[in-house]
């Protein structure tokens, strides 16, 4: 336990002094709020601007029915020839709706051009297709002798009221943000095993290349050495996240407050979005209220054990890599089968966790070591039986002691193999020894 212990005391020693350490732990989230800022005066940027689009109707149908908006202005250009027209249109405005004469209005539902150098966004063709949609709808219904008119205010806007057995009301959008809450934790942990698992790989290859290796297990165990690797860089990355989000928060907040920029999804929304979200979502109380309800201790708890089993099990097969080639280069043909799993149990979890949280391939997933980390983090906010929750950490720590004990082996040959890209042929063998 002794040398244990100072391979750790090395390894977080080694990797907090090192230059580049240092200078993005502090430059990091000043980059991450300057990103921030710069999205933030982007999105704002485009607030205000108006859309101009001429129209060119000769059937005369549809040009009352384009009505001016807060982002889009139409210009007629009716009385143009259409040459002239889509020449105005190409050097002063956006686009030129074309609409020609048809014998049956019902044919316009095909024949309604829309012409423009770029490519207009579905949010554009999807306002023009219903202002069409309504005008020819309300046509056909007058040919039925239908009243167009008294139809449209005998629709109605439902609101479900959301209640639980319980009795008690709940908010729409609920399943969302629980699996927003879990996709957090579960993308956080993903991004710590990359992050610092490429690091003890690089770790191991250098000692590797500078023959310091030999010396070193000399006097210590390869297991000893490779679970002291795994610890020491992840206390180092565990501090440098520490830090990168208590810097990074002060400074986003001191620079909104002063300034008074939006950032995040926010910057981007409308106040009229923002009242329609406020409307369909329900109000701030329940939301409080819901987000209460949920099993935070479970969930934090939860957090710390699947990142301690998750790292350490990605990291032993990290190591495993680091020792069996000579540089970084060759290390690419062994990261590939590591790196799937998670991004797999991150599309497992969006996927299916919203769903059917409580579903064959959710529950499936989240059992499964390679990806239960990601998966059982997502499930966890619906509430998951404390035997699914116990099995799951099981699998996963005993999954990590045999990872461990395999890649031990990988890492005893591998660590003293030098001037030769090995195989998984290779690797296989290097177990038998």
């Amino acid at each position: 336990m002794g040398v244990l212990k100072l391979i750790i005391k090395r390894e977080f020693i080694a990797k907090v002094r090192n230059k580049s350490f240092i200078v993005m732990t502090f430059l990091s989230p000043l980059l991450m709020v300057a990103l921030s800022l710069f999205i933030a005066y982007l999105a704002n940027m485009n607030k205000g601007e108006i859309s101009q689009i001429a129209i060119h109707d000769t059937s005369g149908i549809l040009r009352k029915e384009f009505k001016d908006d807060e982002e889009t202005h139409y210009i007629d250009l009716t009385g143009m020839p259409l040459k002239l027209a889509k020449e105005t249109a190409f050097k002063s405005y956006e686009g030129l709706i074309y609409v020609p004469t048809v014998s049956n209005i019902n044919e316009l539902t095909k024949k309604v051009e829309y012409i423009s150098e770029d490519s207009p966004s579905m949010e554009s063709i999807m306002k023009m297709e219903k202002v069409i949609d309504n005008t020819l709808t309300h046509f056909n219904l007058k040919q039925l002798g239908f009243d167009a008119t008294k139809i449209d205010a005998a629709k109605v806007d439902s609101d479900i009221h959301l209640i639980k057995f319980s009795g008690e009301d709940t908010v729409k959008g609920l399943n969302e943000i629980k699996v927003g809450i879990g996709s957090a934790f579960g993308y956080l942990i993903m991004m710590f095993i990359i992050i610092y698992g490429n690091m003890v790989m690089r770790s191991v290859i250098e000692e590797k290349t500078n023959r310091i290796i030999e010396i070193i297990v000399s006097s210590v165990k390869p297991f000893q050495l490779m679970l002291g690797k795994i610890i020491g860089t992840s206390l180092a990355g565990i501090l440098q996240f520490a830090i990168w989000a208590i810097v990074g928060g002060v400074i986003l907040f001191g620079v909104t407050t002063m300034f008074g920029v939006q950032t995040g999804p926010t910057a981007t929304v409308s106040p009229e979005m923002m009242d329609m979200a406020q409307k369909e979502m329900g109000t701030l109380p329940a939301y409080i209220r819901e987000l209460w309800n949920l099993p935070i201790a479970t969930l934090i708890i939860s957090f710390v054990v699947y990142f301690i089993g998750g790292y350490f099990l990605y990291s032993s097969l990290y190591a495993a890599i680091g020792a069996a080639v000579d540089s970084e280069t060759d290390s690419q043909q062994f990261l590939l089968p590591i790196i799937m799993p998670l991004m797999l149990g991150v599309y497992v979890g969006f996927f299916t966790v919203m769903n059917d949280p409580h579903g064959t391939v959710a529950t499936v997933f989240s059992m499964i070591p390679l990806t239960s980390p990601i998966v059982m983090l997502m499930r966890i906010p619906f509430g998951v039986p404390l035997w699914q929750l116990i099995l799951s950490v099981v699998l996963l720590f005993g999954t990590f002691l045999a990872v461990v004990w395999f890649a031990s082996k990988i890492y005893r040959v591998g660590i003293l193999m030098y001037g030769k890209k090995p195989t998984w042929k290779e690797l296989y063998k290097w177990l038998k020894y």
